[in-house]
């Protein structure tokens, strides 16, 4: 398995060697994330969540080590955490069902 710790601190050095490089692109980055935040609809904790699920939808692990590390700080419990992961699970096995769905429709359309 992935040391979490190391890779987490290896990232923020990557990207601090980005802000370097590209400092704009960095900001717009962080204007986009405090986005959220300003509304205040939902809770930190309940972003993070969301985060996760998301994360696990992308397949990013950067933002699986950042929003694992927030969640955690803020509270989430393992099974909040594990509850957010198994909407990911449906959401994603939801959207396969849908595109098998496409496949057939292309498979019929290819066929005529």
């Amino acid at each position: 398995m992935l040391n979490w710790k190391e890779y987490r601190a290896e990232l923020f050095g990557r990207v601090g060697e980005m802000a370097k490089l590209a400092p704009e692109t960095v900001k717009g980055y962080q204007t986009l994330s405090a986005a959220g935040q300003k509304t205040n609809y939902l809770d930190a904790k309940q972003r993070e969540l969301i985060a996760l699920a998301v994360a696990v939808t992308l397949r990013c692990d950067g933002c699986i080590v950042v929003h694992t590390t927030e969640a955690e700080k803020l509270g989430a419990t393992r099974q909040e955490i594990a509850e957010a992961l198994g909407v990911a699970i449906s959401v994603n096995a939801g959207a396969a069902l849908v595109y098998s769905a496409r496949v057939l429709d292309a498979a019929e359309t290819i066929a005529s």
